[in-house]
């Protein structure tokens, strides 16, 4: 019996999101305005699975997804299913790992995983799946300047600013 994977659409000041959940949890998070092609690229991810309407079902995982997105430093109390290499998780841990309110830069997780090459880790980032639960929009570059991000400049830039207002963003 193949896998399902439920899949609901949700609205915040940010936009419209997806919020797709296995049995375990949480395993996309992601904002796009263009419905059809976000669901597309999910059944393609997950191919084995079955990939299906849960927008009756997933009503109160949408309220708590909206919260935390709206309330920096909110724990929506959802279970994270990270699907990805072990590499990858192991960076998407990591990110999970730093507090609201402080950035890292891409080189400090290269150093905290023992190589000074930040590509792999920017790859990494670069394929998380799971939008602000996974943090990754608190990663910046050494200079402190804010780079790119999946689901657009704009989103990082307001993501952080939110947090900032709820205390002073520290760089780590």
């Amino acid at each position: 019996m193949p896998e399902v994977i439920r899949f609901a659409w949700g609205i915040c000041s940010l936009g419209d999101f997806i919020v797709a959940m296995s049995d375990k949890g949480i395993v996309a998070l992601e904002f796009s305005s263009q419905r059809s092609a976000m669901e597309d690229a999910s059944r393609l991810r997950f191919p084995e699975a079955d990939f299906i309407d849960g927008q009756a079902d997933l009503g109160d995982v949408l309220v708590k997804v909206e919260q935390a997105i709206e309330n920096p430093g909110l724990d929506p109390n959802i279970p994270l299913d990270l699907r990805g290499t072990p590499y990858q998780i192991k960076v998407w841990s990591m990110l999970g790992a730093i507090p609201m309110g402080e950035t890292t830069n891409y080189g400090a997780l290269a150093a905290n995983l023992g190589t000074r090459d930040a590509r792999e880790v920017t790859e990494a980032i670069a394929s998380n799946p799971i939008a602000v639960l996974v943090p990754c929009h608190r990663v910046i570059k050494k200079d402190g300047s804010i780079s790119g991000y999946r689901w657009g400049f704009k989103r990082k830039r307001d993501l952080l600013a939110r947090e900032h207002r709820l205390g002073t963003l520290k760089a780590v």
